[in-house]
């Protein structure tokens, strides 16, 4: 049994998204773009002009219509472009089908069946010398307006690619149309090893080159209405080990360098829509992804970068039109549909379908019934054409990996916004996640989570919670770590309020569960989960409602800030997003509006846990894993407490405004506060936490106690005593002459780990070493190692230097009252420490 307990605080993200890159034309005309230069690909040249339809498509030809007209003829693959796919925009996008343990990387979380490898626009083009271009399409630069010469100019600096060119093998006159179709042999694409539909530069996270294309071949390629789907098997020369982490934390070697490696991989070919959807702009108030593009037209004497939001197209039909204006809920004409993978547990399936479900009602805010749908997906027997690489089917992917996470990635039309579809990544260890995070955080109050293997039930609502989030994800919606900070600290013990409101306002928060509450608040399981709430509700109204009259997206722009100003008032519709270093309501796996009070009573409820803990994670004939794993979560969630406190200090909130909003936008975390953080502090940190060190434990996992708390002063030290911290304290004072300045919290902090010398009294192990990591902290400050900044021209420097003057001074003065020998031997190695770093030789 292995003994390890991580010193590091691990915070597992549940959330990672595609952001795309792109653009909208006012007149919903795309207009051409500039690319960035791809890798060269070799042409396929031929001056052959075309043969007869029937010497190239003979009677031995398999064929399958769809977008492109697919032909099999014995060992070529030819794919029939119609003319009226020529020149449309087609999103090419390539993932992993099937692979195995010898090709993912567990570090990165890649290279599991369902991940995304790349994605591009491209066109088909056909030239006058019988050849057709695949040119690769940027939406990177627009000009809006094509009557304007700015827009002729963009143009003609951004000449798109041609990264690929097919001769013409043969012409079919399409029965239809009367148009000419071309036909191209596609073999070489599909056989080799074309980054474009495939990697897309992406090899090296794999460790991969030298394609072994006698070990490679084609599995199928399937042609549906608009898209068609190539499903290939690729091997492989390993060019370095794979080095990947297992669940328990011991590093594990996969294949060696030299050795061949085999995926299959899925390229779908998409065709976007010809009008695509109008966009709506961005705004950093309200929390979406969005798409960017330098727009030469917005600024008359510049250009602006100009974001507009990731989001699915939904809109009535046209016979709702009039109803959905007056406000009736109607269907949309094409709903969202995401199935759930078919090699997903069956018993885990309800609750995935019903976090999907739960969405519903944030469409009905804007305007939409049934707007959003979770689906099975059919059977062989049911539906023998659907597939779930099918680039028209959005899912839930399982995938069984000890990876404890799962993901929300979308696919984006770069032109509009316009989310086409996703598939979402359902880690099988993801359960693990969610159940040291309910065990941590809610066995205090909830009976149900005071063991290792939770019932069903139980776990099946924390999955539900989880997909919800996910959907958020693929619907637009960033991470909302602000939300959280709306609710008054102690409504989160009031039982009615907190089961009618929840304890955070939007899922999109990383406030997991109610570790507030106290065991005698009675609170349920409706006040401890997160559920979809009022900013969720009120973000996707902000998205997705339809705005009456608006034909371009600056039409919108005057109501949808109206919109966000009528909120304004209410916490509970402020985005707080993940982005800010400096604002301490916006914090992951944070709760309340005082994180000083909120943590205090979560720190009460850890106690509890730790109480408990050797009972709570005994299994019978099992050893001490569990225990020694649980400990971890335990003490990790302490170092969230520590961290969501230390944010306060030199603190700064941040409310995003237009022109139109009174008031400031940045204003300093009030002094109380900040004093209120470093008394937290000293009463929870600086005194021993013993309790973290319970004797019994550390002797059925062999953790040392030095350990941990070294690993606990070292973290809380690093987040205070840094330059960031000091200098906005420093230009607090200068804005407010009550503001809590750099010198008195480093007084504060002084006075707070260096208490012993005022009374003469004896200092215990714990404490000298977080004294002498104060000391060396400050060292750094002031002669930092030549491979590190120096602190410049504030007072960062001369601030350290006062407080190692000050402490030598107050070590010399108390040490002949002091008689305890250990500490004695202390005070001398701080002295030579503090001599040392005050000394003017290098």
């Amino acid at each position: 049994m292995k003994k390890i307990f991580a010193l590091g605080v691990c915070l597992t993200a549940l959330s990672l998204t595609v952001n795309q890159v792109g653009a909208q034309n006012r007149t919903g005309k795309p207009a051409e773009q500039h690319a960035n230069p791809p890798a060269m690909l070799p042409p396929l040249t031929s001056k052959a002009e075309p043969k007869p339809y029937k010497d190239i498509i003979t009677a031995k030809a398999k064929t399958e219509k769809g977008l492109f007209i697919v032909h099999q003829v014995e060992d070529k693959t030819y794919f029939e472009i119609p003319d009226s796919i020529l020149d449309r925009d087609i999103l090419l996008v390539s993932r992993v089908a099937k692979a195995g343990a010898d090709w993912r990387n567990t570090n990165t979380m890649t290279g599991y069946a369902g991940d995304q490898l790349s994605q591009s626009v491209i066109r088909f083009e056909r030239t006058p010398n019988n050849k057709i271009f695949v040119r690769e399409m940027s939406y990177n630069e627009r000009s809006q307006d094509s009557t304007r010469a700015m827009y002729r100019a963009v143009t003609n600096s951004n000449v798109q690619p041609v990264v690929y060119a097919f001769d013409i093998k043969a012409f079919h006159p399409d029965t239809v149309s009367g148009r000419k179709n071309s036909v191209i042999d596609m073999s070489d694409v599909i056989n080799g090893d074309v980054d474009l539909f495939y990697f897309g530069g992406n090899k090296q996270k794999f460790n991969i080159s030298s394609y072994q294309s006698d070990k490679s071949y084609l599995i199928k390629v399937n042609t549906f209405p608009i898209n068609t789907e190539i499903r290939t098997f690729k091997t492989y020369m390993r060019t370095a080990p794979t080095t990947t982490q297992s669940a328990n934390g011991i590093n594990t070697t996969s294949t060696p360098a030299g050795r061949p490696v085999s995926v299959e991989l899925n390229t779908s070919l998409v065709l976007l829509p010809k009008v695509p959807m109008m966009p709506r702009y961005g705004d950093g108030r309200v929390g979406y992804f969005t798409t960017s593009y330098t727009d030469f037209d917005v600024d008359p004497q510049g250009v602006r970068r100009q974001n507009i939001i990731e989001r699915w197209r939904l809109e009535p039909r046209k016979e709702d039109r009039e109803k959905y204006n007056r406000g009736e809920l109607v269907e949309p004409k094409t709903p969202i549909v995401i199935y759930i993978d078919p090699a997903t547990p069956a018993k885990w399936v309800p609750f995935l379908m019903q976090g999907v479900n739960d969405w519903q009602a944030a469409f009905e805010r804007a305007g939409f019934k049934n707007a959003i749908v979770a689906k099975k997906a059919p059977t062989y027997q049911e539906d023998p054409t659907w597939d779930i690489d099918d680039a028209r089917h959005s899912a839930i992917i399982y995938k069984p990996s000890t990876v404890p996470n799962a993901s929300g990635p979308h696919i984006v039309d770069p032109r509009s916004g316009e989310v086409i579809e996703t598939h979402i990544n359902w880690y099988h260890n993801v359960m693990k996640l969610v159940h040291d995070w309910y065990f941590v955080q809610a066995a205090a109050i909830d009976p149900k989570a005071r063991k290792m293997e939770f019932d069903d039930e139980l776990m099946g609502q924390l999955i539900r919670f989880v997909s919800s989030h996910e959907v958020g994800h693929t619907l637009g919606l960033l991470h909302n770590y602000g939300s959280s900070s709306a609710t008054p600290v102690e409504k989160l013990r009031d039982k009615a309020w907190v089961e009618a409101n929840g304890h955070t306002a939007s899922i999109m928060d990383y406030a997991r569960f109610n570790y507030v509450a106290q065991p005698e608040d009675g609170v349920g399981e409706k006040g401890i989960f997160p559920r979809i709430g009022e900013y969720d509700k009120w973000a996707i109204e902000w998205g997705y409602k339809l705005i009456p009259n608006a034909k371009v997206a600056d039409d919108e722009t005057t109501t949808l800030n109206k919109w966000i100003i009528a909120k304004a008032g209410d916490k509970r519709y402020w985005f707080g997003g993940e982005a800010s270093e400096d604002d301490p309501r916006a914090q992951s796996e944070d709760l309340g509006d005082n994180a000083m009070i909120a943590n205090t009573y979560g720190i009460k409820n850890l106690k509890r846990v730790m109480n408990h803990l050797t009972e709570w994670t005994r299994v019978p004939n099992e050893d001490y894993e569990n225990l020694l794993s649980m400990h971890k979560e335990v003490y990790n969630q302490y170092l969230r407490y520590i961290g969501h406190v230390c944010k306060y200090i030199g603190g700064r909130y941040e409310n995003d405004k237009s022109v139109e909003q009174p008031g400031a936008v940045y204003t300093a975390v009030p002094a109380g506060l900040q004093r209120q953080a470093m008394q937290f502090l000293n009463t929870q940190v600086f005194e021993t936490p013993t309790w973290l060190i319970d004797k019994k434990i550390l002797s059925l996992t062999g953790t040392a106690p030095t350990e941990i708390m070294d690993g606990l002063q070292t973290y809380s030290l690093a987040q205070l005593i840094s330059q960031r911290r000091i200098n906005r304290l420093l230009a607090q004072q200068v804005n407010d002459p009550k503001a809590y300045t750099a010198n008195q919290f480093l007084r504060d902090l002084e006075n707070n780990i260096w208490k012993e010398l005022g009374t003469h009294s004896a200092i215990s192990l714990f404490r000298r070493n977080l004294q002498k990591n104060y000391i060396d902290r400050l060292a750094l400050v002031v002669r930092p190692p030549s491979n590190l900044p120096a602190g410049g021209t504030t007072d960062y420097v001369s601030l350290a230097r006062a407080s190692l003057q000050r402490i030598r001074s107050k070590i010399i003065a108390a040490k002949p009252q002091i008689h305890d020998e250990e500490t004695r031997m202390h005070l001398e190695d701080v002295l030579s420490r503090i001599n040392l770093a005050l000394s003017s030789k290098v």
